[in-house]
């Protein structure tokens, strides 16, 4: 029926259910932005945690947002703050932590968030591994632990097994080896690879081998810090690389992640990448694949030591309602429930944040069925962390990565010595750490 047709009163009631709905307590429902860099299956579970909040309770909608790569979605944030419109969580990696941490007034700690909230919050639950990146030397946590992760090598099995490699690999030498078999096989393009360019060979490799990368424990004491990852060590493995990228037994695969599904694809057996990969690996992978820990060289004194922690922390940013805020912490007190950490731990690879999730999962004996997921908590707690190893917290770093990568890809192209390229990485990284320790004091 039109409006034509309907009597005057009729119009009337019409307007008059339209004027209820829109007045109805759903119209009250306090929006929380979440910007987030999750792809594939991650941005499922991301979506699907949403989704749950939203139907426990009626007075929050958390609305997320893929913004693109890590950096991509950090850049954004912070020129959402400088626009007055930024939103109210923004998921940030691991290594973008002391230019957040220094951005005052741009951020609401989360320990405050949670107090001023009435929050239950004692960050005491949470793996010491991982709140001690997000916190300061007091032991305030600034940040939400999300997303933490360590790399991990994924092993394709049946590929080994084409090539008759009866172990997995467990050193570099051995890498080396069997990446020559696995090309000798019809693996010709790829016998090993990864994504995370200068978080795999600089950041985590000097972390599992007990080598600086810095001073300050890696810029954790004190923004102060000088680049060292240009030692002997450093050297000999970046001088390998380029030895074996010269007939594809190593091929370089970016910067970022993109290229991870070079091993789901089959291209690459053997890929270095984060344990946070398993959701995709497990939804695209046609063939029986596991984790394996990072190689390391037997020759290396300690090592291996330990791997430090990845992936990405939820902040909160500034100059938001008190309403809005009691939202966020509502929303972080339900992601922090044992048994969604747990599940959440399962389904994507990522490592469980609290200790209770943790232990759930022990005791319930997933390990003993999903080995694979347990990988990067042995890395984790290895050894105990040493000054090399307790993790890395530098200024400017999302731009610095960018400058050693840029270098490693100049040797790997035959443009640059081993030695030169990284005597340049730490010069010129330590360059834009004097700019940043001036910006931040």
């Amino acid at each position: 029926m039109t409006i034509r047709r309907m009597g005057f009163q009729a119009v009337l009631g019409l307007a008059a259910s339209t004027l209820l709905a829109f007045a109805t307590p759903a119209q009250a429902v306090t929006e929380i932005q979440w910007w987030h860099a999750m792809t594939g299956g991650n941005n499922d579970i991301v979506n699907k945690l949403a989704t749950d909040f939203n139907a426990s309770q009626s007075d929050y909608k958390v609305v997320p947002s893929f913004k693109g790569s890590y950096p991509d979605t950090m850049n954004a944030g912070i020129a959402a703050f400088r626009a007055g419109n930024a939103p109210h969580i923004i998921q940030v990696f691991e290594v973008g932590t002391a230019t957040m941490m220094s951005a005052t007034g741009a951020i609401k700690p989360v320990y405050q968030l949670m107090k001023d909230a009435n929050e239950p919050f004692d960050p005491k639950a949470y793996l010491p591994a991982i709140t001690g990146y997000y916190s300061t030397a007091k032991g305030d946590m600034l940040s939400f632990p999300f997303n933490s992760s360590s790399m991990v090598m994924w092993v394709n099995l049946d590929a080994l097994k084409k090539a008759s490699i009866a172990e997995i690999p467990k050193t570099w030498p051995q890498v080396f080896d069997a990446a020559k078999k696995l090309k000798a096989a019809g693996y010709t393009t790829c016998g090993f690879s990864n994504a995370w360019a200068s978080w795999a060979h600089i950041e985590q490799f000097s972390a599992w081998h007990n080598v600086a990368i810095g001073t300050k424990a890696n810029g954790l004491d004190g923004f102060d810090t000088v680049l060292k990852f240009n030692s002997p060590l450093h050297i000999k493995h970046l001088q390998n690389l380029m030895d074996l990228q010269k007939d594809k037994t190593y091929d370089y695969s970016g910067r970022a992640n993109a290229s991870e599904s070079r091993f789901s694809s089959g291209e690459c057996p053997l890929f270095l990448t984060s344990s946070g990969y398993y959701a995709t690996a497990k939804g695209t992978a046609k063939f029986e694949f596991t984790s394996a820990p990072m190689p390391y060289y037997p020759d290396a004194a300690g090592a291996p030591q330990n791997s430090i922690i990845g992936g990405a922390s939820l902040w909160v940013m500034g100059g938001k309602k008190p309403d809005e805020y009691k939202g966020v912490a509502k929303f972080f007190a339900f992601l922090s429930d044992t048994n969604r950490q747990a599940k959440l731990h399962q389904e994507s690879g990522y490592l469980p944040i609290t200790k209770a999730a943790y232990e759930k999962t022990k005791t319930d004996g997933f390990y003993d069925k999903n080995p694979t997921l347990q990988t990067p908590l042995k890395e984790l707690t290895n050894k105990e962390p040493t000054e090399n190893s307790r993790g890395l917290r530098f200024g400017n770093m999302v731009q610095m990565r960018d400058i050693w990568a840029e270098e490693m890809e100049a040797a790997l192209a035959g443009q640059k010595t081993a030695k030169d390229a990284l005597d340049s990485a730490v010069s010129r990284g330590n360059a834009m750490l004097r700019t940043f320790e001036k910006t931040a004091k």
